[in-house]
């Protein structure tokens, strides 16, 4: 049940976001932002980059394509590496853990039951101040403390070139944003509908069909595929082999989430997650915090954001089933999950070597800097559900 929904949203969105890539377009984004901010305001730039291109984009594939960026500024203004490169790792951190279609958020919520619409628009409205606080303000604090010049063997990276430079950017970021959009206002009417705020009819069935995720992501994967490949000289082979290729890497993730998806459910089958459930509860956490904790530890423990979400989410669920919980108090469950799962990012998770190889650190270094801010980032995060808890 979990592959038959998740499957399916991973892979459009894989397929999407490799159209995206091997265009040009992300680059073209980027860039644009670096040309509009300028130099001394770069690092708000890549902020603003990561975070639209990590909506469609993986996140370890997002930043490899835009890593020489980060080269040629530091060469042109002799600041730290880091100064650059940390407003975009946490900015592509928050989109990949908070904002649909990324593989995380898309499994808890089809573990825990709750629509992607409220998951999007709190996650906009939790990731933006993440992002700012951990990426722009702690980042800059750590890029004073720690000097990181390009690695020598990077430098050959630093290149001229510009990719999708004829794409006009309001396409690229009308093209990124489509797939939200239809969701968020499938999830607004279908609230306005229970609330009898309108009537059911033609015009409310249409914004539901579309905004439903297989078919936004279907529409938005086919506009890409026209606009962005057939419009500018790709053949239908080169788009397939694109396709094609963009499911590999989703395999995994999509094997990991069905596991998660019989997790789940042999917890609730066998009673054990109920008795787990109960144990967890007669500590009398809130359960925001529990949902954070949770993941946090099992972060900690294997590495892996994704896994340490889904193996979170398939523990609590026997919990949130037998509770009258809303549909945006459970989004903001499945936040809380993700900001857990994206802290204390260290040795044993993929990502931190990643950073580490790329910006050419030391152990030490990375776990000074990008380590640090995976904890700023998910304390920030859990303090700002911890208040929108308040007011849903």
């Amino acid at each position: 049940g979990t592959l038959g929904y998740v499957a399916t949203v991973v892979g459009l969105g894989a397929i999407f976001g490799a159209i995206l890539e091997h265009s040009g377009a992300t680059e073209r984004v980027s860039r644009w932002l670096l040309d509009k901010f300028g130099i001394n305001n770069s690092p708000i730039a890549l902020s603003i980059a990561g975070f639209l291109i990590a909506i469609p984009v993986f996140l370890d594939v997002a930043f490899v394509i835009l890593a020489p960026l980060l080269y040629g500024l530091q060469k042109k203004t002799g600041k730290s590496l880091l100064y650059f490169a940390l407003p975009l790792t946490a900015s592509l951190a928050v989109t990949h853990a908070m904002i649909p279609p990324t593989p995380g958020p898309i499994a808890v919520a089809d573990i825990i039951n709750v629509p992607l619409g409220w998951i999007i628009l709190f996650g906009f409205i939790v990731g933006i101040p993440t992002t700012i606080v951990s990426g722009l303000i702690f980042g800059k604090y750590v890029a004073s403390k720690i000097y990181i010049e390009t690695p020598p063997e990077m430098i050959q990276n630093i290149t001229s070139k510009k990719r999708g430079d004829d794409i006009p950017v309001s396409l690229i970021i009308t093209l990124i944003l489509t797939p939200v959009f239809l969701i968020l206002a499938n999830t607004l009417t279908d609230v306005l509908l229970k609330k009898e705020v309108i009537e059911a009819g033609f015009l409310p069935e249409i914004i539901k069909f579309c905004g439903h995720p297989f078919i936004a992501l279907i529409i938005s994967t086919l506009l890409a595929l026209y606009l962005l490949g057939i419009n500018y000289g790709f053949t239908k082979e080169q788009l397939q082999e694109v396709s094609t290729k963009a499911l590999a890497p989703a395999g995994v993730i999509i094997l990991i989430t069905g596991a998660g998806g019989v997790f789940k459910q042999m917890l609730i089958e066998t009673g054990a997650g109920v008795l787990f459930a109960e144990k967890l509860l007669a500590y009398n956490i809130y359960l925001i915090l529990l949902a954070f904790l949770l993941a946090m530890i099992i972060r900690v423990l294997q590495g892996s954001a994704t896994v340490a979400m889904i193996t979170s989410a398939g523990i609590l669920a026997p919990i949130l089933i037998n509770m009258d919980m809303s549909e945006p108090q459970l989004a903001l469950i499945t936040l809380a999950i993700a900001a857990g799962a994206t802290s204390f990012s260290h040795v044993n998770d993929s990502g931190f070597w990643l950073i580490n190889r790329y910006l050419g650190m030391t152990e030490a270094q990375t776990l000074k800097s990008w380590t640090m801010v995976s904890v700023v980032l998910a304390f920030t995060a859990l303090g700002l559900i911890m208040v929108l808890s308040a007011f849903v």
